[in-house]
C-alpha cells in the first residue's frame, strides 16, 4: 500500500459489535472506510424510537460512528457521549445520547444520509456511514424446534429481537418488504470500492440482510472490488451449533450468485472443521486462517490481530 502511495477504499457491512469491531481494525489499516449498517433493529432504544418517529432505527448507525471517531482525547469523549445511556425512570430512560441526537437530525433535515454525514463531520470520523437501505426494515425467520414437542416443525418469527433471542434454530431469513430500496450511496460506494467487507456479527440478522437487497446484493456480487468475508471467533446465539462451514453454506443459500475472494477465520474455530477449506474454495476464496480471538476464552475478535490480517489481505 505505501508503495502505490494510497490507502484501499474499503466498504464495510454489518450491525452492531461485530461491525464495530471490524471498523476499529479497519481504521487501522485505512481513512478510506465507508460502514454500511443493517436497518432492522426493532429492540431497546433504536426500536421505541423507530415506532414513535417511523425513523430508521439508529442504535447500530451510532455504534460504526463510534468506532469510526478520532483517537484524541476529543473523538474518545465523543464516542463515549455517544455511547452513554439516560438512566432513571423517565421517558428518556434507556435511550442512548447518540441514538436521540441523530434521530433529531433526521427529523430536521429530512435525509438519513445528510442526518449521518452531519454526526460524522461533529465528530470528524474516519470514514463514512450509511444505511443499507433508504426505510426500515424488519426480518422474518423460519425457525426449527420452537415448540419442544415438534421439534421438526417450522415456525415463523418476525422481528430482529424476537429471533435473536429465539431458543429454536433458526433456518433462513427475509426482508420485509422483500425487495427493499438500497442505499444510493451504498451502490456508489460499492462499486468504487477496492474490498467490501462481510462479517463478523450475528449471521441472520447483521450479515446475511446485507444480500437480500436485490440493488445491494447485485453490487456486491458485480463489484470489481476485492469480496471478504469475516467469519465470526465462535457459533453463538443464533447458529448456536453451526460449523464454521455452515456459516459459508447459509450465505451461498441466500445469494445464491455471491462469490468470495478471501475468508478469514480464527484458527480455533476454523481448526475444529475440515471441510472449511473446500466449502470457502467453492465460493471462490482462498482461506486465511489466523489467532484473531481475544484472550480469555471470550468469543470477540481481537482488533489489533485482525487489522494485522487486513493489512495483508487488503493491500493494493
Amino acid at each position: 500500500m505505501e508503495g502505490l502511495g494510497r490507502l484501499p477504499k474499503v466498504v464495510a457491512f454489518g450491525g452492531g459489535h461485530g461491525l464495530s469491531a471490524s471498523l476499529t481494525a479497519l481504521r487501522r489499516v485505512t481513512d478510506h472506510l465507508t460502514a454500511v449498517v443493517t436497518v432492522a433493529d426493532d429492540g431497546g432504544s433504536s426500536g421505541r424510537l423507530r415506532r414513535e418517529l417511523g425513523c430508521l432505527p439508529p442504535g447500530d448507525l451510532r455504534m460504526a460512528l463510534a468506532a469510526l471517531c478520532s483517537d484524541d482525547q476529543e473523538g474518545r469523549t465523543w464516542a463515549s457521549v455517544l455511547q452513554s445511556r439516560f438512566t432513571g425512570e423517565g421517558t428518556l430512560a434507556g435511550h442512548a445520547i447518540g441514538n436521540l441526537l441523530i434521530a433529531g437530525l433526521w427529523q430536521q433535515l429530512g435525509d438519513p444520509v445528510a442526518g449521518l454525514d452531519m454526526v460524522a463531520d461533529l465528530l470528524r470520523t474516519r470514514g463514512r456511514v450509511l444505511p443499507m437501505s433508504s426505510i426500515p426494515l424488519e426480518i422474518e425467520a423460519d425457525v426449527l424446534g420452537l415448540d419442544a414437542t415438534t421439534p421438526d416443525e417450522l415456525s415463523t418469527l418476525r422481528g430482529q429481537a424476537t429471533i435473536a433471542s429465539s431458543a429454536g434454530t433458526v433456518q433462513a431469513v427475509r426482508l420485509i418488504p422483500q425487495g427493499p430500496p438500497a442505499c444510493r450511496e451504498v451502490i456508489e460506494a460499492v462499486m468504487d470500492a477496492d474490498s467490501v467487507v462481510l462479517g463478523p456479527g450475528s449471521w441472520f440478522t447483521s450479515v446475511i440482510p446485507h444480500l437480500l437487497v436485490p440493488d445491494l446484493a447485485r453490487a456486491i456480487t458485480t463489484t470489481s472490488a476485492r469480496r471478504v468475508l469475516v467469519l465470526n471467533i465462535a457459533p453463538a446465539d443464533e447458529t448456536d451449533g453451526f460449523t464454521a462451514s455452515r456459516h459459508i453454506e447459509l450465505l451461498a443459500e441466500h445469494a445464491p450468485n455471491l462469490r468470495l475472494d478471501v475468508v478469514i477465520a480464527d484458527d480455533g474455530f476454523a481448526g475444529s472443521d475440515i471441510h472449511l477449506e473446500r466449502y470457502a474454495a467453492s465460493l471462490g476464496a482462498r482461506l486465511v486462517v489466523a489467532d484473531i480471538g481475544v484472550r480469555g476464552g471470550s468469543p470477540r475478535h481481537d482488533t489489533n490481530r485482525l487489522a494485522s490480517v487486513f493489512s495483508e489481505v487488503l493491500a493494493l
